[in-house]
């Protein structure tokens, strides 16, 4: 049963400048849930994710990923998270293969454990055969993927998805869906952000609805979907924020 803390987020804010991207959220997520973290362009939810992985640094209130403060503790958390950014880093001189294993050197694995890790990873994402090619002729799924396993070679047990599936083809993204689910399995807690409604339905065991920085409604998307008494999740979306995507934060 999903009950236990493991992110807890305590009136966090954000400014830049006059905007306010993050504004007095208050969020906990269970270990072991896939959460999906959903708003239109510019409401926050990149934002959100830089906090949590110490990218930025929050106005006000603080974060807590397994206890450790994101504030005080950062090293402590960069230990126990993968992220997958929304925009893409990697080094487009160096293969695939490369790629992955050199942030298990940056992790400090052992030498055997990270050829076995990325032997592993390359087969799950299906790039066996571009694993040893420059990944400057990756196609924009490719990269896509080949980011998932940079952030899953140290088998990390928080995983933060930035909209994991943009630019992937239809099979691409079922695959990854599957990756999703098998964190499940192994007790790992997720952070989804996609603008793929149906993604975030299909996969998450709860929704954060954010805008503005703020956070307008939480809960299963089943009973999110009933309490709006509309078809899917897409539908509560928009009742709620009532306009089309924006750009991002």
């Amino acid at each position: 049963m999903i009950n236990r803390k493991a992110i807890e987020i305590i009136h966090l804010m954000k400014r830049f400048d006059n905007i306010t991207a993050v504004n007095d959220l208050n969020l906990e997520i269970y270990s072991g849930e896939v959460f999906g973290l959903l708003g239109p362009n510019g409401a926050g939810k990149t934002t959100i994710i830089k906090i949590l992985s110490g990218l930025e640094k929050p106005t006000e209130g603080y974060a807590q990923i397994d206890g450790f403060d994101v504030n005080r503790q950062i090293n402590r958390i960069h230990e126990l998270i993968g992220v997958c950014p929304q925009q893409p880093a990697y080094y487009k001189y160096m293969t695939g293969r490369e790629n992955i294993k050199m942030y298990g050197e940056l992790h400090c694995l052992n030498s055997n454990l990270i050829e076995n890790r990325t032997r592993t990873l390359i087969e799950n994402i299906g790039l066996t055969e571009a694993a040893d090619r420059k990944t400057d002729g990756y196609s924009g799924g490719m990269v896509r993927r080949l980011n998932l396993a940079m952030a899953l070679i140290h088998d990390p047990k928080f995983i933060f998805l930035d909209e994991p599936t943009v630019a992937m083809d239809p099979q691409s993204r079922r695959a990854t869906w599957g990756f999703i689910r098998d964190f499940k399995k192994q007790d790992k807690t997720v952070i989804l952000t996609t603008h793929y409604i149906e993604e975030a339905e299909e996969l998450a065991d709860r929704v954060g609805i954010i805008d503005h920085g703020k956070l307008i409604e939480l809960g299963v998307p089943k009973a999110l979907i009933e309490k709006y008494r509309v078809k899917n999740l897409e539908e509560v979306f928009i009742e709620l924020t009532g306009r089309k995507i924006r750009e991002e934060i």
